[in-house]
């Protein structure tokens, strides 16, 4: 009697002291406890997305990669993995199993370390909320008072939902979401009783049950939950084996990126980080809509790869990347395992995918990609592959295929329509960026072939020299300063001696032909150099450079004699585009923009953009919008974009001796922009005298975009890789073949044919306060005629000829006489 009643007070005195030690205890780390609305404000890490502007996601940026989720959407059997796995009396117990920290203190107590968890869902929240992983006496005290708050102020539902979005699964995956996607490609309700149970075993060992890394380790892991949820009686016995024996197929899935689009992703990046800090741009699950259209980016992406691709082919086939055996010593070829192993090596790059050749004929091969894919590849799809010289010889063209490459030989190639097709990484680079020029919303934007070999962006970082896409700014100015589209200027060759260099500057056409007096709007539609200098002269430098600024063009920037008027001035794609919305829009100057709106995870708009806009009859305080400022006058804008108009149209058909081409005469061909499909097109090609940069630049109402395509500035580059192998200085010449019309134009309308679809068809409308008259082409003077060669002219009023061409008088003609200039 005596023992049990010392017993009893035993047990009173433990209790008694064992309430106050956690009363104490709790008393101590109570300032530690998460409030109450730290509890029910527990904020998921989640990536920040980019959109385009219609959804299409475009990249996720941030270490966690966290798609959230709510109860709801989460399948019964994943639950019922987590529950039978993790606790299986979650909905029973207070926050803490008694059994399982009995037994973790046990082994505390016997082994001086805890080596087994016990830890509730409730408690496995509190570690990973609000607590680190250290494996201690502290903290896991603190994580049992925390679980007990939790469980104290929020419902199972609530505390299993929070679980299940924040617990690891490796690979950066935070939540059930993600691990969906990052290990399968799939949505939680595409996965199989398998996937559910590999995933549902991932938070014991998220590294070392990896089914990507540790395929052993993880199967095993799976059939610890199966057996788990057959015990529960969650899953049959059939089921059980099915899951069991499933093969583990899995991998790194990354975001569900719809629509690449990297350099403008980028932009995008840098912009959040820039405003909020890298923390809040990573990890507060933003969204940012772009103004970008997936179909208009899209458009862009491809006329880029396959226009460099099409130069490329042009110039000849530099040879294959790597012989794995030579064929014709008879040498044995790797085994297959081997070869797919050694192709993992070479990356794919653009379009371009890596093939080992398994063997040939005289006019096909077999190929091996490094998943273990085979295709054919066509004599079609080589004959091209002429032996590049330099860039302006190819050798002689290949009549079999051994002629271009042998079995064992590692090759690229491209997906076409018309099949698989020889490819190499391009040499050049290109740009392309598109504008709304009503508002400046960048409807498209690329930087270059591939953002894996180079993440320098040309389309708003390469600063290269204008030629020629700068004529249109020179002309603008000479429309102001007295000079119409029917004035004559003197097409001749200038030979400008200079003192101090002891030398001439002959400025030259390309090509160099000479028509001696001829019209303005002529004059630009076929580039002429020597009147684009003539202008320049007549009105002077500094006048020039005033009138280019209003265009956003960097005063100081600007050079400070004539070769400015031959494009010498160095601009990116970007500042090139906005200059052209200018004319595109009526004479405003928009700014360019790409984010059209942040949301943040409770889907609450943080961010609106609200753009100055370009509005000719403006009004702004009805539309409740900001305007932009007006640069030049509605009317220089339509003259402008009338001579660019004729650059596309040349000088009609009417007779087959008066009709002539403009330099951007491809664009007739294209059903999409021609005036049959009632598209009215301006635009101005670009080429810099040493061919290093070749330009096109154009609109129609709606939508303007310039191209560049030149080989890199590699100093410029920003340390960006290349593969350019064959270059010898910093800037190559594209080919002296090679210019704005044939290497840039081509990619401007591949993209335009598309981009247009989403543009209304509208034409360039006359603006009030010009007036048209009859003139002779010939002599810019009026006619009487009514016949080829004459045509109706606009004119701002009181510049329009006065006298008739039948008058005795002869027409006047700027720079007809050197001296005078």
């Amino acid at each position: 009697m005596k023992f049990l009643k010392w017993l009893m007070y035993s047990l009173v005195i433990a209790f008694v002291l064992g309430t106050l030690t956690v009363g104490g205890l709790y008393l101590y780390y109570q300032d530690e406890m998460p409030t109450v609305a730290e509890i029910r404000d527990v904020r998921l890490q989640t990536p920040m997305q980019v959109y385009s502007a219609d959804g299409e996601m475009i990249a996720q940026f941030g270490e966690i990669r966290r798609i959230p989720v709510t109860l709801e959407q989460v399948p019964q059997p994943l639950i019922d993995a987590f529950l039978a796995t993790e606790d299986n009396r979650f909905y029973d117990h207070f926050g803490i199993d008694p059994i399982g920290v009995g037994r973790a203190f046990f082994q505390l107590f016997t082994t001086g370390d805890i080596q087994s968890g016990g830890s509730t869902i409730t408690q496995q929240l509190a570690r990973n909320v609000y607590l680190t992983l250290e494996q201690t006496w502290t903290r896991k005290i603190k994580e049992a008072f925390i679980a007990l708050h939790i469980e104290r102020h929020l419902e199972k539902d609530e505390i299993l939902e929070l679980y299940l979005n924040k617990i690891t699964f490796g690979h950066r995956a935070h939540g059930i979401g993600a691990a969906a996607q990052v290990y399968y490609g799939k949505d939680l309700s595409e996965l199989t009783l398998a996937e559910m149970a590999m995933i549902a075993g991932l938070p014991k060992a998220p590294s070392t049950m990896n089914p990507i890394s540790r395929p052993e380790r993880a199967r095993d892991r799976r059939a610890v939950v199966l057996g788990r949820m057959l015990a529960e009686d969650k899953i049959t016995e059939a089921q059980y084996q099915t899951a069991l024996a499933a093969p583990i197929k899995t991998k790194v899935h990354g975001a569900e990126v719809t629509m690449a689009a990297p350099y403008l992703a980028e932009m995008v990046r840098a912009e959040m980080v820039n405003r909020y800090g890298e923390d809040t741009a990573y990890n507060s699950g933003l969204k940012v809509y772009t103004t970008a259209s997936a179909k208009q980016q899209r458009a862009a992406q491809r006329a880029v790869q396959h226009n460099l691709h099409g130069y490329d082919e042009r110039h000849g086939y530099r040879g294959v990347e790597a012989q794995l055996w030579q064929s014709e010593t008879t040498q044995q070829p790797p085994a297959r395992e081997e070869l797919l192993e050694q192709l993992a090596s070479f990356a794919t790059i653009g379009l371009t995918r890596p093939a080992v050749v398994l063997s040939t004929t005289e006019r096909d091969a077999q190929l091996l990609f490094a998943d273990g894919e085979e295709a054919v590849l066509p004599w079609s799809g080589m004959a091209w592959a002429r032996p590049f010289m330099n860039q302006e010889r190819q050798g002689a063209a290949p009549e079999q295929v051994q002629d271009i490459f042998t079995s064992g030989a590692v090759i690229r190639v491209r997906s076409t329509p018309q099949g698989w097709r020889l490819a190499q990484v391009p040499e050049p680079s290109a740009a392309l960026v598109a504008l709304r020029p009503s508002d400046g919303g960048i409807a498209a934007a690329v930087g270059g072939y591939s953002f894996t070999v180079s993440q320098f962006n040309r389309a708003v970082q390469a600063e290269r020299q204008a030629g020629s896409n700068i004529k249109p700014f020179i002309y603008s100015a000479a429309l102001e300063n007295g000079f119409t589209l029917s004035t004559l200027v003197n097409d001749a060759p200038i030979n400008q001696w200079n003192p101090g260099s002891g030398i001439a500057w002959r400025p030259r056409n390309s090509p160099d032909v000479y028509e001696g007096p001829i019209r303005v709007r002529e004059a630009l539609a076929k580039s002429k150099n020597v009147v684009s200098v003539r202008l320049l002269r007549a009105m002077g430098v500094e006048t020039v450079v005033n009138h280019l600024t209003k265009f956003g063009f960097d005063y100081d920037e600007l050079p400070r004699n004539e070769s400015l008027s031959l494009g010498s001035a160095s601009m990116t794609p970007l500042e090139v585009a906005r200059g052209y919305a200018v004319f595109a829009n009526g004479g405003y100057l928009v700014e360019p923009y790409f984010i059209e709106r942040i949301v943040d995870a409770e889907e609450q708009t943080i961010y609106q953009a609200r753009p100055k806009v370009a509005c000719v009859e403006c009004e702004a305080k009805e539309r409740d919008v900001l305007p932009a400022p007006q640069v030049i006058s509605e009317q220089n804008a339509f003259l402008v974009t009338q001579a660019m108009n004729s650059a596309v149209w040349g000088g009609g058909s009417w007779a087959h001796k008066t009709g002539w081409n403009g330099t951007a005469w491809r664009i007739q061909r294209s059903q999409a922009l021609n005036s049959k499909a009632g598209r009215n097109v301006a635009g101005k090609t670009g080429t810099t005298n040493d061919v290093k940069d070749t330009w096109f630049s154009g609109f129609v109402s709606g939508l303007v975009a310039t191209g560049w395509v030149g080989f890199d500035n590699l100093e410029r580059a920003l340390g960006s890789t290349t593969m350019n192998s064959n270059l010898d200085s910093d800037e190559q010449p594209i080919s002296g073949t090679e210019a704005g019309a044939k290497t840039a134009l081509p990619m401007w309308i591949d993209f335009m044919e598309t981009a247009v679809e989403e543009v209304a068809a509208e034409p360039f409308d006359v603006p009030p306060g010009l007036v048209s008259a009859r003139i002779d082409l010939a002599t810019g003077k009026l006619s009487r005629a009514n016949d080829y060669t004459t045509r109706f002219e606009y004119f701002i009023p009181g510049t329009a000829p006065t006298e008739y061409a039948d008058s005795k008088s002869s027409p006047t003609v700027f720079g007809d006489d050197d001296s005078i200039f």
